[in-house]
């Protein structure tokens, strides 16, 4: 770095009705004198730049003043390129100082602050594009329950938790983002998608209820079953939702989180596991991390404590009797539930 000796200094006293006086001095830029003057200016070849300052060990940054310097004295100075989005007034360049007399100075060259500046231009731009190529990480908390929910009227597929496994989930009004869905998972078409309402007294809007006992369903959810039913001639659900159906697998998971998406979307949601066909089910979002790029938005719920078996599916199409299609996690729970309500098993249909 060239020596700084001479180099002008300039002070101004600056107040809400604008400059009162303005001094001016020179001086060699040593020790000494950067302890003992209130700020020191700093005027690199490559323009100005507010620096990093130690105290004990703490870095801050300082705030930055303006100041106007005659051009008799700028005339003496290189030429010093602002940053500030400010006019610069004609023939008066515009610079910075830094005050703090209780704390030591360094200088660090204008070039070397450049390229630390431009680095960190460059990692900022590298972090976005990994941020913006894997996905955005959010909470699964209510705050974040609207943003979800405009990603799902945009046609968007998310990722969130619900009380059993993680799950993708996006509009089931939405053929193409059901579609997406499929194509994430590299699922089969005739394989059909659950849906996720949220609260019981949706499920009537797209299913056949009124054959069930009453209080049946209320007993079940919300909690880890997932209950098949018979769509029906007055169901609002899309025909192009598992199309040559005529059941569909219904959903109130015992989680606020996508309670609260679905009461927001104020439609039924379609919902299917968080991985790869075929592949373990995902009980953290570490899990589908290579699919996170798939989704606008991956909800993270931390560990989910009920293993890997996902819901218990039951069969209740038929008036008086069920079937368990799949064991799942609360089997025996479910199995109490609907025989105290006088349902039997199904023994009709041999797999």
């Amino acid at each position: 770095m060239k020596s700084w000796a001479n180099v002008a200094q300039a002070f101004a006293v600056v107040t809400q009705r604008g400059i009162r006086r303005v001094l001016c001095t020179d001086y060699r830029a040593d020790r000494q004198h950067s302890s003992n003057h209130g700020g020191l200016l700093l005027n690199y070849r490559l323009g100005l730049q507010l620096v990093r300052r130690t105290n004990r060990g703490r870095r801050r940054r300082s705030r930055e003043k303006s100041m106007i310097v005659p051009a008799r004295i700028a005339g003496r100075l290189p030429l010093v390129v602002s940053s500030s989005r400010s006019s610069i007034r004609a023939g008066l360049p515009r610079i910075g100082i830094l005050r703090n007399p209780n704390q030591r100075r360094r200088l660090v060259s204008g070039s070397a602050k450049m390229m630390a500046l431009s680095s960190l231009e460059s990692c900022n731009a590298e972090v976005i594009e990994v941020e913006n190529s894997l996905g955005a990480v959010r909470p699964a908390v209510e705050d974040y329950a609207e943003e979800a929910v405009q990603a799902l009227r945009d046609g968007k597929v998310i990722a969130l938790p619900t009380d059993t496994l993680y799950g993708f989930a996006c509009d089931a009004c939405s053929s193409e983002a059901v579609n997406r869905i499929y194509d994430i998972k590299g699922r089969k078409h005739t394989s059909p998608l659950a849906i996720c309402v949220g609260d019981v007294s949706d499920i009537e809007r797209f299913a056949v209820t009124d054959h069930l006992p009453s209080g049946l369903l209320d007993s079940l959810l919300p909690g880890p079953v997932t209950v098949i039913l018979s769509r029906g001639a007055l169901s609002v659900l899309e025909k192009s939702l598992n199309p040559g159906l005529d059941s569909i697998g219904v959903r109130v998971p015992d989680s606020n989180f996508i309670r609260a998406i679905s009461r927001g979307l104020g439609r039924a949601i379609a919902l299917t596991s968080a991985n790869l066909s075929g592949q373990p089910s995902s009980v953290c979002i570490n899990d589908f991390q290579n699919l996170w790029q798939e989704c606008a938005f991956v909800y993270d719920g931390g560990v989910l404590p009920s293993g890997r078996t996902g819901s218990t599916i039951v069969d209740l199409t038929r008036a008086g009797k069920y079937r368990i299609l799949r064991p799942g996690s609360a089997k025996e729970e479910t199995v109490a539930i609907i025989e105290k309500h006088s349902l039997v098993e199904d023994e009709a249909v041999s797999q």
